[in-house]
Parts: structure tokens; C-alpha cells; sequence
């Protein structure tokens, strides 16, 4: 199949970008490829090896139908408005149209400077391009919306952050990158008409079934507002921490994206702050529903100037709904429930308070939860708590609860172990593997996302087991 790419960022959105080619890195080459994600977008195996160089992935040639270019927008960092940002250090190759009509942007990071880079360099170096590689998958393997990693190259160009790194590029695949950010940036322009040209240009392209719809706006607006509080309940399901969560990080199709100082729970911390620039805790993991919300309060505000005020807070209103419907689905899968009882969420959350006093394992105890037996008061889990008594008396309840379901223990058991994972991508697996890619090996990248792609499988190694003890202290930071 010959790859066919279009260019309606281009052609549709003029005052949007501006037209420029990537700068390649010195002696590129191609250290992974997702070889998955490429046969589903039907990229030919010879493409990953050029004759010399990195080819299309380091940013030395284009494919035919490609024109690249860099996004124009802006944001709240942090909660406070940031101005003018845009593609800083990535640039957006072409959109590839599939067969069956799906389109999806191939954006280079690391591709070097744009009008947008204000101070930065335009690069990405080795380490940040392998933790988005492994957490955009592993995030897509446990059925979380988010963009995805086709390929990473190295190279020999010199990157400074707080040492000298080696500069990387990462092929990034979505369907769309268009960000809360890019209606903010017209907004505070004072450009609403390019705010409602974005509108139409989304619609028209992601939303093609409310195309003629009279309401269309506030039906799109809906779905947005839908979107995202799925997104942040999946991730608090799975122990996700995302880090930055500005609104030019913000999908508006629903996506997680912009990897950067997140983290997956190890032990069950509801305050968990992964990123070492927010002493203040904005994105902690038990705020992250609350930004969300914000976030699309600041998206709605540049949507009033053609969606009333009274639609655009009810619809507000509806996130809390959504969140907390698609979240109680998802933990009572966890915890085996096939039917909703009023006692459930204070059942979970004794449970919680529990972990959070001991320091349970997030991922580990809700996988061991999964091998209970409702007619057996003794549980693996158990010897995971110091306050037995506590967790006797917890347990307990569980099992009543289990009984009134009237499900075989091996039905349940295969359900809750086909949602809890008991793998994840805990910061130390990562960090071995950029370690040693660092070194030349990327024997343990490539082992690292193939476990990463079967994460409800049953494993007793070290993927699977606890962090050591430095694996709990590592600190990452927005340095890219």
C-alpha cells in the first residue's frame, strides 16, 4: 500500500502555522520502531531502513504528499496565562489518509527550531523520546485514549539540559493535535471568527456527523466536555499521573498527550506529585479531575463567542456526571462488581484509606484483589497490610458484597484480571531502559514495550513486582 498524505492544516487553516522543514540531527539513526502501529498504517518495513541516515524519522526527507509545518497557540501553564507558545520543538509532517478514510498526523518532536521556540533549542533528547515512546503505548494497551510512538532516532548531536545529553527525534501519531490552546491563542487575539473557524474545521473533520446539525456547536462542545472527563477517569483508574496539565496540553479530541514528568502510582499516595516543578501540587493525581474541569472552563470561555453562556455551563456541568459514571464503571470492574449498590464507593473508599495509611502498592493490590475467593476468608493480599485487623474487617464486607452478585469465583476472577493490570509503566522500568539505550543496548526498550502491549498478563518477574527503593525516589521534571 503507498502511504497517501493530505494537507487540510495547510490548505483550511492559513493564519495557523507556518510553513517550515525539520532540521535533522547529526549522524541519525533509527534505534526503535512500533512495529504494530506501522503495519496498522500499512508503513512498508523498508522505510525504517534508509540508505544512509534516518530518512522520514530524522527529519532528512519527506514523503511524497508531506508539506511540513509548525502550530501557532497558547495556554494557561500552571494556571496562570502563558501568551504565545506553539510547536516549539515539533513539527507536523503531513496527514495520512488510510484507506478506510482515517486520517492521522505524523508529527516529529525534537525536529528543531520554530518561530515558537522563544528560549528552547527545538530539540529532544534520547531520554524524553523513550519515556513518551513507552507511556504513549502503554497508555494505548490499557485502552486510555492517547497519541502514540511510531519510531525513535538517535544521534550524535549534543543536547544541554543539566548535563549534555544526546539529541533524539520521536515520530508522534494522532489523529488530531488541535489543543485547547489553539482556540485560546485567537481568543486572546481577539480573532473570534478564527475561533469559530477552528470550531468548523474540528467539526467538519472529527465531528462530521453533526455537520448539519442546528446545534452543532454546543453538541461538539458536549462530546469535548464527554472526552475529556473519560480520559482523566481512566487515568485515575490505573494510577496515572500526568504532570502538566496546561491547557496546550489539552487534547480536544480526548487524548493523552505531551508526556513529560508523568508517573503511575507505586504505593497509593492520593496527593502524588510526579513532577518536581510543582511544588505547589496544581497536577498532584488527586487534583487532576478538578484541573480538568478548569481547563474546559477556559476552553468554553473562548467558545461564548457563539455558544451562549447558559449552554456552555450546563454543559460544564455535565463533566462531573460523566467523570464520575465512566470511574465508578471502571473501579467497580476492579473490585469485581457486576451490579451498583449504594454501599459500593464507600466500600472503595475504606479500602482506600487503608492503602493510603499503609502505603499499599496501587497496581499490586488491586491485581492480587483479583485472586480472591468469596467463600475463602483467607487472601494473598492480606499479608500485603500491617493492620491486619483492619483488613480483615475490610475484607470481610468485601465478601458479603461478592456474595450477592451470584457470580462463580473463576467468571470474576478472569474479569478483574482482564482490567487490573499487573503491569504498568513504573518509573524505574523506565529509567533502566533509557540507561541502557543510553549506552548503545536498546535490548531492554524493545523487552519493556512488549510487556508493556500484554499488561493484564499473569507475571511474577520484576516488571511485575515492587519498585526497589530507588525506583520510588526518582524525580522527573519538564526538561525535555
Amino acid at each position: 500500500m503507498d502511504l497517501s498524505f493530505i494537507t487540510r492544516w495547510r490548505d483550511e487553516l492559513p493564519d495557523f502555522y507556518t510553513a517550515l522543514a525539520p532540521t535533522p540531527l547529526r549522524n541519525a539513526r533509527v534505534i526503535w520502531r512500533n512495529e504494530a502501529l506501522a503495519e496498522t498504517l500499512g508503513v512498508p518495513e523498508r522505510l525504517f531502513h534508509p540508505e544512509q541516515g534516518a530518512g522520514v524519522w530524522g527529519g532528512e526527507t519527506l514523503l511524497p504528499g508531506m508539506s511540513p509545518l509548525a502550530q501557532v497557540y497558547s495556554g494557561h501553564q500552571f494556571g496562570v496565562w502563558a501568551g504565545q507558545l506553539g510547536d516549539g520543538r515539533g513539527i507536523l509532517l503531513g496527514e495520512q489518509q488510510l484507506p478506510d478514510g482515517r486520517t492521522f498526523d505524523w508529527h516529529l518532536k525534537g525536529a528543531g527550531k520554530t518561530p515558537y521556540s522563544r528560549m528552547g533549542d527545538g530539540r529532544a533528547v534520547l531520554r524524553s523520546t523513550i519515556r513518551e515512546s513507552l507511556a504513549s503505548e502503554a497508555m494505548h494497551w490499557l485502552d486510555i485514549p492517547t497519541t502514540r510512538a511510531l519510531s525513535i532516532v538517535t544521534s550524535d548531536t549534543p543536547v544541554q539540559r543539566e548535563t549534555t545529553e544526546q539529541g533524539a527525534m520521536l515520530m508522534r501519531i494522532a489523529e488530531s493535535h488541535i489543543r485547547f490552546g489553539h482556540f485560546e491563542h485567537f481568543y486572546y487575539r481577539r480573532e473570534p471568527e478564527k475561533v469559530r473557524q477552528l470550531a468548523e474545521y474540528a467539526i467538519r473533520h472529527h465531528w462530521p456527523h453533526l455537520q448539519d446539525e442546528a446545534d452543532k456547536y454546543a453538541l461538539w462542545f458536549r462530546d469535548v466536555v464527554e472526552r475529556t472527563a473519560i480520559m482523566i477517569a481512566r487515568w485515575q483508574t490505573v494510577g496515572f499521573a500526568h504532570g502538566v496539565m496546561n491547557t496546550d496540553n489539552m487534547s480536544i479530541l480526548g487524548l493523552t498527550m505531551d508526556y513529560g514528568p508523568y508517573g503511575f502510582l507505586d504505593d497509593y499516595q492520593p496527593g502524588f506529585i510526579c513532577n518536581h516543578s510543582d511544588p505547589q501540587g496544581r497536577y498532584s493525581f488527586d487534583n487532576q479531575p478538578a484541573v480538568g474541569l478548569w481547563n474546559l472552563q477556559r476552553l468554553a470561555q473562548t467558545l461564548s463567542v457563539f455558544i451562549d453562556v447558559d449552554t456552555l455551563n450546563a454543559t460544564l456541568d455535565h463533566y462531573q456526571h460523566a467523570l464520575f459514571t465512566e470511574y465508578g464503571l471502571r473501579m467497580r470492574r476492579k473490585l469485581g462488581l457486576f451490579s451498583e449498590q449504594q454501599a459500593d464507593n464507600e466500600l472503595l473508599n475504606t479500602l482506600f484509606a487503608l492503602m493510603a495509611r499503609e502505603g499499599s502498592d496501587y497496581t499490586r493490590t488491586f491485581r492480587m484483589l483479583s485472586h480472591t475467593e468469596q467463600g475463602s476468608a483467607a487472601s494473598p493480599l492480606r499479608d500485603e497490610f500491617i493492620d491486619r485487623g483492619a483488613f480483615d474487617s475490610w475484607f470481610a464486607r468485601y465478601r458479603e458484597r461478592l456474595q450477592t452478585e451470584q457470580i462463580d469465583d473463576a467468571q470474576r476472577q478472569q474479569a478483574m484480571q482482564n482490567v487490573n493490570p499487573c503491569v504498568v509503566l513504573r518509573n524505574w522500568l523506565a529509567q533502566r531502559a533509557i540507561e541502557q539505550a543510553e549506552h548503545g543496548d536498546v535490548s531492554e526498550l524493545e523487552r519493556l514495550h512488549a510487556v508493556l502491549r500484554e499488561p493484564f498478563r499473569e507475571r511474577d518477574d520484576d516488571y511485575a513486582g515492587r519498585p526497589p527503593d530507588w525506583g520510588k525516589r526518582l524525580e522527573v521534571s519538564c526538561s525535555s
